[in-house]
């Protein structure tokens, strides 16, 4: 029996961010893609950068068929996005050809006639040597067609047509009522077939991705969150990460010398990750920047994500404590990242976050607090987000520090997230703030840390002009 011989699915890369990892390589090469979604869902924008990235990261010339937006209104709308279309233009890589439909020139007697727009197309792909095609919306061109079967037969043989090209396309279409699209036809026919999806969820708005179909390759079958912000759009692939990070033997520093005493190695292991829980003023924050200057000392990339203070009042805060964050961000070494929660949904903290990470390449990070996700998720919601989180950032031997606002009842302490997480973080220290002959004592125990041993004891502390000061350690 003949043995099946291995081969590589030819695939053409999208350069979007995320979205190769999705689909194993990119989009089939030399085949017909279908993207489809409802209004400003973000259609016009992916095939866009899917031409921009093809020519500026691979070399590839490209052409966009637009039958909706003129040349101008195009080269507009993109340009805020960094996205030069003149100047490619110019340069002889991209082709942007408008077609105003006009029934008069394709209908001849009644019959439906696609030999004009491919005579135009076929010029368009062989002036720039064109390996990706855009056609942007097929609504538009088959829009007024009353005879299904002949409906059915042109789109068919436009999609031949562009496989008999040998380019890759995108075919952006409007999402239908009991279809993908409106005509029912253009998902089966298509080699490829991506939904996008622009849903509002208590008042936030989340763009998300799925891949409905890929011919001949595996690929993601999850929803994945998409952001579209001053540099085009990010994918990030959530909910495809697996248990196969490395673990680093080397131990840095939390910053603070008699908390590094406390464990047996000197420090925390890298790229572990720590959660540092306590009720209001008990240090989490003093704490979690302790983390972050002894990241900068190392001449290491820091990244301070906060949803509960600006960048200047923790630059003051810190300042009062000899903790010198001004000077670390002038330096590049310390960057701070202040929203609120109810910015938008969690996928897209984490998808903002993940640009972050691309963008500074950290080496620790911090998220304070995380108490704070629950007011625009549910427990078990932001816990998926959190795990995903750590992932991300284990796979890439990032430091990750995490604090979490606890509830005190009846002298016990409750609190969902931190409750969840905290099995999932490698080290948890708990800080205290208790009451002791008429005096508020701060003390710091740690509960846990994964491969490091560790002092068991409450530790008192002191917070001074010059920091924290453990008492007798």
């Amino acid at each position: 029996m003949k043995a099946i011989e291995n081969y590589a699915f030819p695939k053409t890369p999208s350069g979007i961010s995320g979205l190769d990892e999705i689909t194993e390589g990119g989009f089939p090469a030399g085949r017909p893609v279908l993207i489809c979604g409802s209004a400003g869902c973000g259609k016009t924008l992916f095939a866009i950068q899917f031409l921009v990235n093809g020519i500026l990261d691979y070399n590839e010339p490209g052409v966009f068929m637009s039958f909706e937006e003129s040349t101008k209104d195009l080269s507009q709308n993109v340009m805020s996005l960094g996205f030069d279309l003149e100047k490619l233009k110019a340069e002889n890589k991209l082709r942007v050809d408008h077609v105003h439909i006009e029934r008069s020139e394709i209908e001849e007697t009644g019959e439906y006639d696609l030999e004009a727009i491919f005579i135009r197309l076929n010029y368009a792909i062989e002036s720039v040597g064109a390996k990706r095609v855009v056609i942007d919306t097929i609504e538009s061109l088959f829009s007024g067609m009353k005879n299904l079967a002949l409906l059915r037969s042109e789109i068919r043989r436009l999609f031949h047509w562009l496989k008999e090209k040998g380019v890759t396309a995108i075919i952006t279409g409007e999402r239908g009522d009991n279809f993908l699209t409106r005509q029912g036809l253009e998902e089966y026919v298509s080699d490829c077939v991506i939904l996008l999806d622009f849903r509002v969820i208590e008042q936030i708005a989340t763009r998300r991705l799925r891949i409905i179909k890929y011919r001949g390759s595996m690929h993601g079958t999850n929803e994945y969150p998409f952001l579209i912000d001053e540099h085009g759009i990010s994918v990030i692939p959530v909910t495809s990460l697996k248990l196969d990070y490395k673990s680093s033997n080397d131990v840095v520093s939390t910053g603070l010398p008699a908390l590094d005493k406390m464990f047996t190695g000197g420090g925390v292991f890298r790229g572990s990750s720590t959660l540092i829980t306590g009720t209001a003023g008990t240090a989490k924050t003093i704490l979690a920047s302790y983390f972050a200057v002894s990241g900068c000392k190392r001449n290491e990339p820091v990244v301070y994500f906060s949803f509960e203070e600006s960048p200047d009042q923790l630059v003051r805060n810190m300042a009062t404590i000899e903790l010198d964050f001004a000077s670390y961000i002038q330096s590049n070494h310390l960057h701070l990242h202040a929203s609120r929660p109810s910015l938008q949904g969690l996928e897209m903290h984490l998808l903002t976050l993940q640009k972050m990470l691309g963008e500074h390449k950290p080496k620790t990070v911090i998220i304070d607090p995380i108490s704070s996700l629950i007011t625009i998720g549910s427990g078990s919601e932001v816990r998926a987000m959190l795990i995903r989180l750590m992932d991300v950032m284990k796979t890439r031997q990032i430091n990750s520090i995490f604090t979490s606002l606890i509830h005190r009842f009846d002298n016990e302490f409750s609190d969902a997230i931190s409750e969840s997480v905290s099995s999932l973080a490698d080290t948890w220290i708990n800080l205290r703030n208790e009451d002791n002959n008429g005096a508020r004592v701060r003390s710091l125990l740690i509960v846990k840390s994964r491969g490091m041993g560790h002092t068991n004891e409450q530790h008192e502390f002191i917070i001074t002009n010059k920091g924290i000061e453990f008492q007798n350690a």
